[in-house]
């Protein structure tokens, strides 16, 4: 996930646009986006796709399969992403031991946070950029537990921009 440092994913209103893209950042997501064959994604994550074209049920990601964690999302019976209603221990496991690659979590604070409570988030992927937001979207959103996290690769772009990940420490 892209995230400014000051720990926002988007700015007020979704806003994405103050996030570098630079030519080898953009290059390199992309790289490692086609080794993921799982995505999950928070109802909001998959919505915010449709300002850029994506038609409802329509999969964002189709050399994956999509999953897109919702109560009250309504998609036509065609949709060629899954729609599941409430995440648990035994579908999550099933998810991952089944996934062909690791799985995917596309934004959403609200849904990493589940994630982390259900003790499923296992690792962080973030692009770190040279800005502050203010406010917006946070990474997660609020959870009374400490994280603790070890960094395990990262690549320094320049101008302050880096990815790096993380494996989260139990």
């Amino acid at each position: 996930m892209a995230v400014s440092a000051d720990g926002f994913i988007a700015g007020l209103g979704n806003d994405v646009s103050a996030f570098p893209n630079t030519e080898q950042v953009v290059k390199d997501y992309l790289a490692r986006l086609s080794t993921y064959k799982t995505v999950l994604m928070g109802r909001a994550t998959y919505e915010f796709g449709y300002s850029f074209g994506l038609k409802p049920g329509e999969n964002p990601y189709p050399n994956a399969a999509s999953y897109v964690i919702s109560q009250n999302i309504d998609l036509p019976k065609d949709a060629t992403v899954a729609v599941c209603s409430g995440l648990n221990d035994a579908w999550l496991t099933e998810l991952r031991n089944s996934s062909p690659s690791t799985v995917y979590l596309c934004g959403g604070g609200i849904l990493a946070t589940s994630l982390l409570k259900l003790g499923h988030l296992q690792g962080l992927r973030l692009k770190r950029a040279p800005i502050i937001l203010g406010s917006g979207i946070p990474l997660f959103a609020p959870f009374q537990q400490q994280l603790k996290l070890k960094l395990t690769y990262q690549t320094d772009y320049g101008d302050g921009y880096l990815f790096q990940e993380f494996d989260v420490l139990t």
